[in-house]
């Protein structure tokens, strides 16, 4: 891995407008090659060949232009899709792979990209469309229950715009950067000098030495980062797409990139409100429009046999935009399962992914969880510790003399 790609910049490095998210024209950004043919045209001389063209693909690039054909192509297969449900079978199973597809094929040598999170926004914004335009004039649905499910949207949106305020970063001083890569040393030796005395004088004193050198060990978790350069508390962890460290780091998600794509200590709470409160809304907007296609049934039978669906395209388009709704509410139900499990053990992703690769942590619940047992204090602790931990990132101490 090549790790001068994943270092922050130095604080004497210039940053380039295109590098900064706060700049407005970033997306006009393409460094030495519009500088020139900026120089080059107010000296009334003609570009060098190529030079347009690189200054034109960096702009439809950074304005995510090759969005524009999968937000045009989606509700076309959902047309096509209702024609008939066996193209609808067809469509809708293969759709997930198209997406993935057509995803690392414009955006997969990007680090953040909009891709996901465009897509989410615009399914869930036409299928709010489809339910006001032809669900709504059925007469089916009261004032009360279309009230209750744009509530359950604009809480979403406003779950996410929250998610947006950051994860947590671990943050330091540029001094401090230097200083931590010459104390690790000194530090790491001092560490395991403390835990042998602490363990010579419990076994002396016959007092516990698990339970003081437990304490001993939980201190000594900070660790260096070896990109960059800073000290960590623990359960923080490097983020390599979005080159930062994050406090307590659970995982890097696309369907949030750009709006601080990291899951971690300060937007974790933000992040499951967000899950729960979608699928709710989901599973509430898809149970009013299979009721108002096929009142005689229940929802379940609804969703797999309802043969006069089809009797009319627009009920048809209903019903399979119903399926595709219940296909992304599946996928993000399951995100949401394994986060609770994961909340309940008070483990992260990050770290049931690394205990599965060391062979330290044991699989429960079917495989939904990793169990690693180190932080672990009981189900109702664990959510105590989750719902009350604090959402500041704190910067890195000093010395790790202090912790010993």
């Amino acid at each position: 891995m090549q790790w001068e790609k994943l270092k922050p910049p130095e604080p004497d490095d210039p940053m380039c407008c295109c590098e900064c998210e706060i700049y407005q024209c970033g997306c006009c950004c393409d460094c030495e090659d519009l500088d020139e043919a900026f120089n080059r045209w107010l000296k009334g001389k003609p570009p060098k060949a190529g030079r347009q063209s690189a200054v034109l693909a960096t702009m439809i690039d950074s304005l995510e232009i090759s969005m524009i054909p999968a937000l045009v192509l989606l509700p076309l297969l959902l047309q096509v899709a209702a024609l008939h449900y066996l193209l609808g079978i067809i469509i809708l199973t293969a759709l997930p792979g198209l997406v993935l597809w057509y995803y690392y094929a414009t955006h997969r040598k990007r680090r953040r990209t909009l891709f996901f999170l465009t897509l989410s926004l615009f399914s869930l914004f036409y299928m709010y469309y489809l339910f006001i335009t032809e669900i709504l004039p059925r007469g089916d649905v009261s004032l009360l229950q279309v009230c209750t499910s744009t509530a359950g949207m604009i809480f979403t949106i406003v779950c996410l715009i929250n998610t947006k305020r950051g994860p947590g970063l671990v943050t330091a001083t540029p001094h401090e950067g230097l200083s931590r890569s010459q104390e690790a040393d000194k530090d790491s030796t001092l560490l395991n000098g403390s835990v042998q005395s602490a363990a010579s004088s419990s076994s002396s004193s016959g007092a516990a030495p698990e339970l003081q050198t437990s304490k001993v060990a939980t201190k000594a978790k900070w660790s260096r980062c070896p990109v960059c350069k800073i000290m960590r508390p623990p359960r923080a962890g490097h983020c390599r797409t979005c080159g930062s460290c994050v406090l307590r780091l659970d995982h890097h998600c696309i369907w949030c990139c750009r709006i601080n794509s990291c899951v971690g200590q300060a937007n974790h709470r933000s992040f499951l409100l967000t899950l729960s409160v979608f699928v709710v809304t989901a599973l509430y907007g898809i149970s009013l429009v299979l009721g108002s296609l096929c009142p005689r049934q229940y929802l379940m039978t609804a969703l797999f046999y309802c043969p006069a669906v089809y009797s009319q395209s627009s009920t048809a388009l209903c019903f399979t935009c119903a399926w595709y709704s219940s296909i992304v509410t599946g996928g993000l139900l399951y995100l949401l399962v394994s986060q609770v499990l994961n909340i309940s053990f008070n483990v992260t992703e990050r770290e049931s992914q690394l205990a599965l690769r060391n062979k330290t942590g044991q699989r429960r619940l079917w495989g939904l969880v990793v169990a690693t047992g180190e932080y672990s204090r009981g189900f109702c602790q664990n959510w105590v510790e989750f719902l009350t931990m604090a959402d500041a990132s704190v910067p890195p101490r000093s010395s790790l003399t202090d912790l010993v």
